[in-house]
């Protein structure tokens, strides 16, 4: 098998693990709704998908996994929490493989890709919810959106600016990922 037949089988493959990944953590939660929104833990794969597999992998994992989770836990409930969460975790898979594709190749860059594509996965969200609101699909409050995206899910954002790089950081020593010179 060629190099680039193999590199494909090996990106499927850790997409695969990430998909099943983000299928199983939010039962660390026992499917409570409440603390899902404060952990996150649906974001952890998706946003490890990107930097690992890079901006396509990581797009289609975030697009797919509410919606497989929906339909097969009922958890997020569709539509009204799992379409924008369809949106938002794509952007989040989507702008980290491409920021870490471009950005330098130094620890403190996972920082800022990480910060910069969940602020813009949550405004996809917020959009999303809007618009689904402007279709009387859901109510709709800025004041509690805003309260749910950028205050609520403080400890899953500290939690994932914790572990991701960590994990990245593991995975490159071990020899399991390669990325650039510097790592």
């Amino acid at each position: 098998m060629n190099f680039a037949r193999r590199k494909a089988l090996l990106k499927l493959a850790c997409s695969g693990m990430c998909l099943a990944l983000c299928l199983l953590l939010p039962f660390l939660t026992a499917n409570s709704r409440e603390l899902g929104n404060i952990l996150c833990l649906m974001h952890i794969p998706v946003f490890l998908c990107g930097l690992i597999c890079g901006c396509w992998h990581g797009m289609i994992v975030g697009a797919t996994a509410p919606l497989i989770r929906s339909f097969l836990f009922g958890m997020p409930p569709f539509p009204t929490v799992a379409v924008p969460m369809v949106f938002e975790l794509a952007v989040y898979g989507l702008l980290t493989g491409l920021l870490y594709r471009f950005m330098p190749k130094k620890w403190m860059w996972i920082y800022p890709n990480l910060v910069f594509s969940m602020i813009a996965g949550r405004i996809v969200s917020i959009l999303t919810k809007y618009w689904m609101y402007a279709l009387g699909e859901t109510e709709f409050s800025l004041a509690t959106v805003m309260q749910l995206n950028f205050v609520t899910t403080l400890p899953g954002v500290a939690l994932q600016l914790v572990l991701i790089p960590a994990l990245i950081y593991a995975l490159t020593k071990q020899g399991i990922i390669h990325r650039g010179r510097d790592y």
